[in-house]
């Protein structure tokens, strides 16, 4: 895995888990502020960005598999214990984490995580069909598409949108190997039953930090999650799937007095 520090390796390890066809690119707003404050630990996942990109049939893409590279990235660089901040499918990736391996996690920023059940988009849903889903994936998925889905979805409706930082991006995901691998983390976390099962097992403290326009995952899934998750507080941002791109400042303030506060 390729893997960013930021920080002093003695301030409390901060790990950051990015979102689907993502990288550590995504917390290029806030990465520096927190490294004020943390020893910040921002991996590409297996199969995205710089990180080797292995077949399926070496590596499973599951959360499940995810989590467990997690866990050994935090034996590795956290000295055995640090906080989680994951976003989108990297939340639903800190919530196995937080789950399987308790010990290693002393709080967790759940940022517009994947856990409950949504309709997928058009373009996921073409990606995700039985018949032309591969296809459509390995030869019409082109640059277009890719930032009509980061602009139209991910961004939306902030009205500056990080092109440059979309093209990287592509670059990533456009080769046989990435769009092999982004195919089978597609096809792995559309069922997110497991996930939803292990969200009564948290034990961390929580914050749940969500976008009112989420265009992913709708903001009444903040309120549910909030709910369910014992230990949980909420934070609600005007800002759709990014919230810590839309408003970082704000993001880093709300994090920085989550892991201040008392247990």
């Amino acid at each position: 895995m390729r893997v960013v520090e930021a920080g002093d390796v003695r301030s409390e390890p901060l790990l950051l888990i990015h979102d689907f066809l993502s990288s550590h690119l995504a917390f290029d707003e806030v990465i520096n502020q927190l490294a004020e404050t943390f020893y910040v630990i921002a991996p590409d996942l297996p199969g995205s960005g710089d990180s080797e990109k292995p077949a399926p049939a070496r590596f499973p893409y599951s959360v499940e598999a995810f989590a467990e590279a997690m866990a050994d990235l935090i034996a590795a660089y956290g000295g055995g214990r640090a906080g989680i901040v994951g976003h989108g499918l990297g939340g639903g990736i800190a919530i196995a984490v937080a789950s399987r391996y308790p010990e290693l996690v002393t709080r967790l920023v759940l940022v517009s995580p994947l856990c409950y059940p949504t309709v997928p988009s058009l373009r996921l849903r073409l990606a995700l069909s039985p018949l032309v889903g591969w296809f459509y994936f390995k030869q019409l998925f082109g640059r277009g598409s890719f930032k009509s889905y980061f602009r139209d979805e991910v961004f939306a409706p902030a009205p500056d949108v990080p092109y440059a930082r979309i093209d990287r991006l592509y670059e990533a995901f456009n080769t046989p190997s990435g769009r092999e691998s982004a195919f089978a983390v597609l096809q792995t976390t559309l069922d997110t039953r497991p996930i939803v099962a292990q969200i009564q097992r948290l034990r961390p403290p929580i914050l749940v930090a969500w976008g009112r326009d989420d265009a992913v995952y709708p903001a009444k899934h903040a309120l549910r999650l909030a709910r369910e998750v014992p230990n949980a507080r909420l934070e609600l941002f005007d800002a759709g799937h990014c919230p810590h791109d839309a408003q970082p400042a704000a993001f880093v303030r709300c994090v920085r007095h989550f892991f201040e506060s008392p247990r």
